[in-house]
């Protein structure tokens, strides 16, 4: 049996890359000329101190930004001018370190919103497809529960989710973006403002996403969860590249240790 070539070429394909972006808020590169390129299947951690330009290249990457110059490519594909729609759309989503909830509705309503490509979004097939828009709807509610049930909030699907803890609402974000099925998933520090025993929960869940086959793009500060979840790490300091490795190398790095660890070995 001869080898797919189109396969091979998918496998090696990037599904995230980003090459030289740049983004400047007047005079200051918070992202400046930054490359990187996140392997399919790969569980990447995203390092760096406070103001290194993580966050930044974060909303570049979810196309919440735009990039001055430098070009970001999905697959292989350039999207460096495409929004948050087409990004989701390509398979690409992204929590946030602060999720923000629609906090009177319920947690199931929340996960639905994540659904992508409803039927009943247009509402002449609400009118000409009654039949189609209700069976597409039953399905997104039967995922969305099956979704819950993953992050172990089923008990709370109707409850506001106002009613949740911190950590709880990190969970309610990773649900929510599931129901758009990403290849690829940006973490926004998800250890943060968590409690031991949910955090373990959360580096679980993300084991068990990254052992399913999605890429994960990591921003977290918690070296010991980096460690656990990460086998190579890349750091940012001053919106660039510094260095990349294992994480337990990179923090034995000089230049890193002066940088990110405050010069505390």
């Amino acid at each position: 049996m001869q080898p797919d070539p189109d396969l091979a070429h998918t496998l090696a394909t990037p599904p995230l890359e980003t090459r030289g972006v740049v983004k400047a808020f007047g005079g200051l590169r918070a992202v400046d000329g930054m490359s990187l390129a996140l392997q399919r299947g790969e569980l990447l951690g995203l390092i760096g101190p406070n103001g290194a330009g993580k966050t930044t290249l974060f909303n570049l990457l979810a196309g919440s930004l735009k990039p001055d110059a430098g070009s970001i490519l999905v697959d292989g594909k350039d999207v460096t001018r495409a929004g948050p729609e087409t990004r989701i759309g390509a398979g690409v989503g992204r929590t946030f370190q602060i999720p923000r909830p629609f906090a009177e509705m319920t947690v199931l309503e929340n996960v639905l919103t994540g659904a992508q490509r409803q039927s009943g979004e247009r509402a002449w097939l609400n009118l000409v497809k009654p039949g189609r828009v209700a069976a597409e709807e039953r399905a997104a509610v039967e995922k969305a529960r099956g979704l819950l049930d993953f992050v172990t909030l089923s008990k709370l699907e109707h409850e506001p989710a106002r009613v949740l803890s911190g950590g709880q609402r990190k969970l309610l974000e990773l649900a929510r973006i599931l129901m758009a099925d990403p290849d690829t998933i940006l973490l926004d520090e998800p250890a943060a403002g968590v409690n031991p025993t949910l955090l373990q929960f959360i580096v679980d869940r993300v084991l068990e996403l990254n052992a399913q086959g999605v890429s994960i793009l990591l921003i977290e500060h918690n070296m010991d969860m980096v460690a656990q979840l990460c086998s190579r790490v890349v750091v940012m300091a001053g919106g660039r590249f510094l260095a990349e490795g294992a994480p337990d190398d990179v923090v034995r790095d000089p230049a890193v240790v002066d940088a990110y660890l405050g010069g505390v070995a």
